[in-house]
């Protein structure tokens, strides 16, 4: 054998040897499990366009098959909301929730939600993709072991349904009322007597009385849980969820076990669902607020202004307090404040002017 054959042997030697445990990390498979804080069968937080479930059939194509999750709705694996502490255990490797729930563990997460009289879907995730928004939700759950990201957004919700109509600002004071996150802190500062649900119990408490109002989401989801059957004022000014983001949890030494190539599949597949989930509310709503304002006799509008302005203040009394509290909540309240300052500039130019203007009723 002449020497530049073995010199050429030796050399595509080499190369195998390099590319081997490349091309075995490639083609190494993963199976995970995701928990969801909701119930089986729930069109957006479980089923349907951009839900978990798509999500996890979408992940599975885009990576091949190398990566498959197996989705549990609340009560199949675990509880509705255990879902963070598995999460970070590692008992699963994923869980879909919403970050106000775990207000008693951390409560800062709740900005990452939503925020009264803060911003809607656009602005949301354009503090979170582009402000800064989601390095200060990453560092606040760092030490939980996890990794969170937005995976869907309902855009603006409903007020809410009441047994009698809203007035004045005093007709709040010692209402029971349905309502999670930053919300429900601004109405008990009112006199609200908050009580927080799955959506599963929030008809039956509001049919027999045991709660007087209840928020859940909008004309869709809201329709199919029935609630225009318990009560008939509907309002729409959406001040205390001008969006509302799924959250994507993820333990910590399972994402840092995964390649790079399927982190950016996850991640690409939870963006992608931040939008179609959006879209899907966007296209379901009309029709379900139309059929029960013709049909069931709803009765819907925007609270009186006067009661707006109280909502307002009673939201920067109380979000101001909670900054005072906690540093970590001041943080991130702080930065998001600085963002909707800048944000609501070009809002103020853009969209406002669009619904202002541009979008008329009827055309």
């Amino acid at each position: 054998m002449n020497r530049r054959k073995v010199l050429s042997a030796g050399a595509l030697g080499a190369v195998a040897s390099l590319a081997a445990p490349a091309i075995a990390r490639a083609q190494q498979t993963f199976s995970w499990k995701m928990t969801n804080a909701y119930g089986p069968g729930a069109p957006f937080y479980v089923t349907g366009p951009g839900s978990p479930t798509y999500f996890c059939e979408l992940v599975k194509q885009m990576s091949g098959g190398r990566l498959t999750i197996q989705h549990f709705a609340a009560g199949e694996l675990i509880p509705a909301l255990e879902g963070f502490d598995a999460c970070s255990a590692g008992t699963v490797e994923m869980n879909a929730a919403n970050s106000y729930f775990w207000a008693g563990k951390v409560p800062a997460a709740q900005f990452f939600t939503t925020v009264p009289f803060g911003l809607n879907f656009q602005g949301h995730n354009a503090w979170i993709y582009h402000g800064g928004g989601l390095a200060l939700w990453e560092e606040l759950y760092k030490p939980f072991n996890l990794v969170p990201m937005p995976m869907g957004n309902t855009g603006v919700q409903m007020t809410g349904w009441f047994r009698k109509p809203i007035e004045k600002i005093e007709d709040f004071k010692g209402l029971k009322m349905r309502i999670p996150g930053l919300a429900g802190k601004v109405y008990a500062q009112l006199g609200v007597d908050v009580k927080l649900l799955p959506g599963g119990e929030i008809f039956p408490a509001l049919e027999r009385g045991v709660i007087d109002a209840a928020e859940f989401v909008g004309p869709y989801q809201d329709r199919r849980l029935g609630l225009q059957k318990a009560a008939k004022y509907y309002y729409t000014t959406g001040w205390h969820e001008p969006n509302n983001v799924t959250e994507l949890t993820i333990n910590q030494t399972a994402w840092d076990s995964l390649p790079d190539d399927l982190k950016a599949v996850v991640r690409t597949a939870a963006a992608a669902c931040n939008t179609i989930s959006h879209t899907w509310c966007e296209a379901t709503n009309a029709e379900a607020l139309d059929d029960l304002v013709k049909n069931q006799g709803v009765i819907a509008g925007p609270l009186p202004k006067d009661v707006v302005e109280g909502l307002r203040a009673a939201t920067k009394k109380t979000l101001d307090g909670l900054a005072a509290s906690d540093p970590k909540i001041k943080k991130v309240y702080d930065a998001f404040l600085a963002f909707k300052e800048k944000h609501d500039k070009w809002a103020g130019v853009s969209e406002a002017v669009f619904q202002e203007q541009i979008r008329t009723d009827g055309v």
